[in-house]
């Protein structure tokens, strides 16, 4: 059996990483698809998210700071190297559950997965080269066209890291506006068009350098494939998962009946 596609979803604090992966993998599994969720955020608190595998149970974060005596920020850092030591565990737990996706939260404090470099050698245990980037754009920030290059930024710089494919998602588009939506997948996909609207912005030293930033993003590819989701409203999440099969299945739908899974 070939192994699954894993995605990493990723993106700044609150930008709905974990919402997303639960309606990803709850619209999967309705369709017939063999999938398997994975936590690897130790200090995760929320309920909303029912993990298939959770780090949760070889590291959590409270008792890494108790332990060793260390702030949240300190404790984080530790707590993502120690991940790294129980990748096999992880892995192994995967496997157990022959699933033909596996769908991965990652850590709100995107620093952590992004720059550590036990991140990398975890995504290489875990995934190798079945492996991809789900990065997500937060409304909030791509509002303002200096934001979306900020976060256009940050995604090539994890691009850059791991040499992934990578899957951009605009959040929570139910909290646009409809000519916010609009204006937001224009830049996207017209460099000319976020050129413009950066330099309408007022003259603040953050824009500024929002422009020279823009003058490295014209040489990238334009996000022609920027996906509209809201988990809220269940919107978009079938162009998610045809981006995976695009990316692990040679653009062939897998049948539901193929799919394989714990009984």
């Amino acid at each position: 059996m070939e192994d699954p596609g894993t995605v990493y979803f990723t993106g700044t604090a609150g930008a709905g990483k974990t919402s997303l992966v639960r309606a990803t993998a709850d619209w999967m599994r309705s369709a017939g698809y063999a999938t398997t969720v994975v936590n690897l955020d130790p200090g995760s608190e929320g309920s909303s998210l029912e993990p298939d595998v959770d780090i949760r149970e070889w590291v959590r974060l409270a008792e890494v700071q108790d332990e060793y005596g260390l702030g949240p920020n300190g404790a984080q850092v530790a707590a993502a190297d120690m991940i790294a030591l129980k990748v096999f565990d992880l892995r192994q737990a995967v496997e157990e559950l022959k699933s033909d996706y596996v769908l991965i939260d990652t850590p709100g404090q995107i620093e952590l997965f992004a720059f550590r470099e036990a991140s990398k050698a975890m995504v290489d245990a875990l995934g190798g080269d079945r492996s991809a980037v789900a990065f997500l754009y937060d409304p909030a920030l791509t509002r303002s066209a200096g934001g979306f290059v900020s976060l256009r930024m940050l995604s090539a710089t994890i691009e850059f890291r791991f040499r992934l494919p990578i899957i951009p998602i605009l959040s929570k588009v139910d909290v646009l506006k409809s000519e916010q939506l609009t204006e937001i997948l224009a830049w996207s996909e017209d460099p000319t068009a976020l050129y413009d609207a950066v330099t309408r912005e007022a003259p603040t030293p953050e824009v500024q350098l929002s422009t020279e930033l823009f003058r490295a993003i014209e040489s990238m590819e334009p996000l022609s494939n920027l996906l509209p989701v809201s988990a809220q409203e269940g919107t978009g999440i079938e162009n998610v998962y045809r981006s995976f099969q695009q990316i692990f299945g040679a653009d062939e739908d897998l049948e539901p009946s193929q799919a394989t899974g714990p009984e």
